[in-house]
């Protein structure tokens, strides 16, 4: 099968030649239409994400969407031809998406929507996935609670806007004035974090009693400061990339709580595969009641294209950017 390798950090994909994947007991052989790429790929590329424990030369990639074309023994939940996404390997010495085939654990995967193509679904299992982990698993999101997102127009961001929105709560979301009206499309108040203080716009939209729920999905400063913006007694503050040194005076004074959101443990310890795919099912169904998309950047990229996928995502695209390897 035809795949594209990174040798060294920063090095160019480079395509290769290596034998198709033969899936083992309880793994399917997905052919893989699409492959999204999201910042972390980026920086397993430039050997800058050591968590990730992906080391070079590897095959990257680690979000798709494809079809099975063969299924391992004790696979009874999927068939051959069935359509599917996840976020499947590019972590942890798996083998990544960027290639034509990829033999992988089926609990990681869900059905794909049928409402989406296989770009629009490769784009979003990470994204899906980190927040749902954090608003339906640690936070229970709901009805009338408050919830802020940062960074609501980014590629986590704004898939948790609409999670946090399909459960009916109240959803606010920092972001840039010029990105007002992505965040407005997906339901949520936008805050112009450049142009209101925390203070001001907590006194402004919670009556200065803070939100029910803060995520945080953009790290350092920005966690200190959902740490001051959470309710006394019942706020919950989140984050997916709380992996500084931070203070927790200002969250104790509230009485609130705090969890961290780390995507790729499954596919580090082989532990909670299951949930993976539970949870793309679930986000499934709001897909197919109109109530969960991709924001997707408009650039399409092919597989000789994937250098430039990986600048544009370096630079901070707008959108999710996926490559079409089919």
């Amino acid at each position: 099968m035809r795949a594209y390798i990174v040798n060294e950090p920063d090095g160019p994909f480079i395509e290769i030649d290596t034998p198709k994947p033969v899936p083992a007991a309880g793994e399917v052989l997905v052919r893989i239409h699409a492959s999204g790429v999201n910042p972390l790929d980026t920086k397993i590329r430039a050997a800058k994400a050591a968590h990730a424990q992906h080391p070079l030369p590897n095959i990257l990639g680690m979000d798709m969407a494809g079809t099975i074309e063969e299924v391992g023994d004790g696979v009874s939940q999927f068939h051959v031809g069935d359509d599917v996404y996840g976020l499947v390997g590019g972590v942890g010495n798996h083998q990544g998406t960027l290639a034509d085939y990829i033999a992988v654990d089926a609990t990681l995967l869900a059905r794909k929507p049928s409402v989406l193509s296989m770009r629009e679904a490769a784009a979003l299992p990470l994204s899906i996935i980190t927040a749902w982990e954090g608003l339906v698993d640690r936070a229970s999101v709901h009805k009338n609670h408050q919830v802020l997102i940062h960074a609501g127009a980014g590629g986590i961001g704004h898939v948790a806007v609409q999670i946090a929105r399909a459960f009916e709560a109240d959803v606010y979301a920092t972001t840039s004035a010029g990105k007002f009206d992505i965040v407005r499309g997906f339901g949520a108040t936008p805050i112009d974090y450049t142009a209101e203080s925390l203070e001001e716009y907590v006194a402004k939209y919670t009556q200065g009693q803070g939100f029910d729920i803060v995520y945080d999905t953009v790290g350092g400063a920005t966690l200190d400061a959902s740490f001051k913006a959470v309710k006394r007694y019942t706020g919950h503050a989140l984050s997916c990339l709380g992996w500084g040194t931070h203070a927790l005076a200002p969250l104790s004074f509230r009485g609130a709580t705090y969890s961290g959101v780390f995507t790729l443990l499954p596919l580090l310890t082989g532990e909670g595969t299951a949930h993976h795919g539970e949870i793309l099912a679930e986000a499934g169904k709001l897909v197919e009641a109109g109530k969960l998309k991709p924001l997707l950047n408009e650039r399409r990229f092919s597989p000789h294209e994937i250098g430039e996928a990986h600048t544009l995502v370096a630079s901070g695209a707008n959108g999710k950017v996926v490559v079409e390897m089919s």
